[in-house]
């Protein structure tokens, strides 16, 4: 069969992973089923197959619950499928050419709400706890809010990175690129709080700004656990991630009139594209703002 020829070509010629390999059989074996029995036939003939055909499986598939990555995955293995058939003459045209795929729904970032951000720093010791670890908690908190930075930003954060007179951070990114993020007089003393406990606490020290008690620097899963106890003290969120309060701090920024450029900047994003993610929920607080303010909105 063709099918298994393709296979076998992509295997020991192309040498795809074996993951790829087992999912192209799956979806090339859903999309002759689903041929057969659209058409009543014995045998599965690709030079039949037209672009129709191929948009009724999406239909079939998309109306039975299958989100649009997965069949664009299907699609990838069936587009590629059609192309060997091209190449080896197997077909005389190729039904893929005029099939667009199904556009994937973008997916919202979560964020926290300012009441629960205020929630989040009132100082309530059942979220934080006593101790050096409670006071380093509420700052890595803190931090990720202000800064807006990420899970392996704030961990290789070390003590010559932060100043304090400037009230700058000087944070290594992805793929090495370095960005300077100011703060605020809150922050600062928050710092210089922590430092204090933590210098006392923990003698020997890595040169890490966030410290374990044994001196040695955090590692992801456990700035995890710290972020997401705290947020489920506040929220019911059903994502409670770093990530949580970096989408946060954007929002925050965008929604109280930050430039998106300069927030674009303070994330660190290689490009525009993937700030403009979070200029939804400008928009939702301007209509709330028109609702609230405008005498003749509609309610």
């Amino acid at each position: 069969m063709l099918i298994d020829r393709f296979l076998q070509y992509i295997k020991y010629e192309k040498g795809y992973s074996s993951h790829t390999f087992v999912s192209y059989q799956a979806d090339l074996s859903q999309f002759e089923k689903f041929v057969l029995e659209r058409s009543g036939a014995e045998e599965f003939v690709p030079d039949k197959v037209d672009s129709s055909l191929v948009r009724e499986w999406i239909v079939s598939m998309m109306e039975a619950g299958v989100s649009a990555s997965s069949v664009n995955r299907k699609l990838s293995a069936l587009k590629s499928f059609f192309s060997y058939l091209c190449r080896m003459g197997e077909v005389r045209k190729n039904p893929m050419s005029q099939v667009v795929s199904p556009k994937r729904q973008k997916r919202l970032p979560k964020f926290l709400r300012e009441e629960e951000m205020t929630e989040l720093f009132s100082g309530r010791a059942d979220i934080y706890g006593e101790g050096y670890e409670a006071v380093r908690d509420e700052l890595i908190m803190e931090t990720f809010y202000t800064l807006g930075i990420r899970l392996s930003e704030l961990i290789a954060l070390k003590d010559t990175d932060v100043d304090l007179r400037s009230r700058t951070v000087l944070v290594n990114g992805k793929r090495n690129k370095q960005r300077y993020v100011p703060f605020g007089e809150s922050l600062r003393n928050s710092m210089l709080a922590y430092l204090s406990v933590r210098d006392e606490a923990v003698p020997d020290r890595s040169g890490h700004f966030f410290l374990r008690p044994d001196g040695e620097p955090l590692y992801p899963m456990l700035v995890y656990r710290i972020v997401h106890r705290c947020i489920t003290a506040v929220s019911t969120l059903s994502k409670r991630s770093p990530h949580v309060l970096r989408h946060t701090f954007a929002t925050a920024m965008l929604n109280n009139g930050a430039d998106l450029e300069a927030v674009k900047e303070l994330l660190g994003h290689a490009n525009l594209a993937a700030t403009e993610v979070y200029t939804h929920t400008t928009f939702e607080q301007l209509q709330k703002n028109y609702k609230q303010a405008h005498p003749r909105a509609l309610n």
